[in-house]
């Protein structure tokens, strides 16, 4: 289900989905897929609609998508042989994101 939240940083109303719902002191967030932005954002309950019928039919410009055979690699230390080396990781390093990001851009 598509929904429609206001997002402050880019000042207008963006269509979402919701990925994942936290309870906080009483307010829900909710963990959102930007759909035209191609951005995850956290918005609190009140942010956030249901959107009207015809304009849930419009193609989202962002798709979620992932690269074919690519798996993720980190630099595992081993501080008792005083080797580095590359090897498997279970998710992407934050500075792989940042840098597969920067050459996109």
């Amino acid at each position: 289900q598509v929904y429609v939240v206001f997002s402050e940083e880019l000042k207008c109303w963006c269509r979402a989905l919701v990925q994942s719902v936290q309870c906080h002191a009483y307010v829900y967030h909710l963990g959102c897929f930007l759909v035209d932005y191609a951005k995850y954002r956290f918005f609190t309950s009140e942010n956030i609609r249901v959107l009207a019928g015809p304009f849930a039919k419009i193609p989202h410009r962002a798709k979620k998508c992932a690269l074919h055979c690519t798996k993720p690699l980190t630099l595992q230390i081993d501080y008792l042989e005083d080797v580095a080396k590359i090897g498997p990781a279970k998710r992407w390093d934050t500075a792989a994101v940042k840098h597969f990001r920067n050459l996109v851009e």
